[in-house]
């Protein structure tokens, strides 16, 4: 596509030659004749003189003379559409490989695409435009709704409910049984998880991540929310709406995430919390009581954002401030032992 046309697509602006061809998309530092790159990241704006790429995306009141710049208020959106365009999803033809295992009282829509190794317990339902990869395994009584996606070897215990154009990568594992025993450490009672899981649309969970069922009633995956790989999301947790969860981080069981959660990787959330909207969590946090909404917390055990940024500032200079705290007593033993000499009684 020439540079122009991308433009027009981005309801974006060309500053230079609007007539090259772009063939590919690629990052600022590898691009050469016929790439585009881009620059979301104001530190990389010093590479602009020297990429050898034939179009950037950057933000507006970005000058290099010299270089054929698209103007678009967010290069980072842009690149996504972009990427979409050029490296468009895998197509799937509809039908039912003929190496699976569907059981009888199973529906799978004629409009879904099931390859071979899939198991389809009895009561399952799989409706139009849903893709079932090598490997995967739908419990009873489980619905995948349209235009799904489950990669290989996922697996989807009885009773959960995928909405609409859900993504779960390699590995996941949804439903699977709480953590729940009486007597822990004595007898280790299990106790059963006759819950849930449902996933509502339009979420995408990573590579080998874990979603428990509850143990009464539902564990609940909102509209938008995006989780990363190797998460683990435990018993009756609620993950609010458009949520971010990175990777390794672990919800214990009854937390609730308000709408537009961010945790930052390795961040643990002890059971029974409230996190309210728009709360960001820095990374390998430990989260130990109820948030309030719009907060920005991080450390462990969490504090203010700002409070543990002073705290980590800190750190470095104990082994100093030990030494001289050391000397400030040594020199206080020895005023007091000289005052008692001057004044004896």
């Amino acid at each position: 596509m020439k540079i122009k046309e991308i433009a027009h697509i981005l309801n974006g602006s060309v500053v230079g030659d609007g007539e090259v061809v772009i063939e590919r998309i690629y990052p600022i530092d590898e691009a050469g004749a016929g790439d585009l790159t881009f620059i979301a990241n104001p530190q990389y704006t010093r590479q602009l003189a020297t990429t050898r790429a034939d179009a950037i995306l950057v933000r507006p009141g970005t000058k290099c003379p010299g270089k054929n710049l698209i103007i678009v208020s967010d290069p980072y959106v842009a690149l996504g559409k972009l990427l979409a365009i050029f490296h468009p999803d895998d197509s799937h033809a509809p039908g039912i490989s003929s190496h699976t295992f569907i059981m009888d009282d199973a529906c799978i829509s004629p409009e879904a695409t099931v390859y071979q190794g899939v198991t389809v317990s009895p009561g399952a339902k799989i409706m139009r435009g849903v893709v079932l990869y090598p490997g995967v395994f739908i419990g009873r009584d489980v619905l995948i709704d349209e235009d799904s996606i489950l990669y290989p070897n996922v697996c989807i215990y009885r009773k959960c409910i995928i909405g609409k154009r859900v993504i779960l990568h390699a590995g996941v594992v949804v439903g699977g049984d709480g953590f729940g025993y009486a007597n822990p450490g004595v007898d280790n009672q299990k106790i059963p998880q006759v819950g849930s899981v449902q996933i509502d649309d339009d979420v995408e969970v990573g590579a080998n991540s874990t979603i428990d069922r509850g143990t009464l009633g539902k564990t609940w995956i909102q509209r938008g929310a995006k989780i990363d790989n190797l998460v683990q999301i435990a018993h009756n947790v609620v993950i609010g709406e458009n949520s971010i969860i990175v990777a390794q981080v672990g919800i214990s069981g009854s937390t609730r995430l308000g709408k537009s959660v961010i945790i930052g990787g390795q961040a643990g959330l002890v059971g029974h919390i409230a996190i309210g909207d728009h709360v960001m969590i820095g990374a390998q946090s430990g989260v130990h009581e109820d948030v309030s909404s719009g907060m920005t917390i991080s450390g462990s055990p969490q504090m203010p954002h700002k409070t543990w940024l002073r705290v980590v500032a800190s750190l470095t200079k104990l082994p100093d401030m030990r030494q001289t705290l050391s000397l400030l007593v040594e020199r206080v033993k020895k005023l007091e032992e000289e005052y008692k000499v001057i004044n004896p009684s």
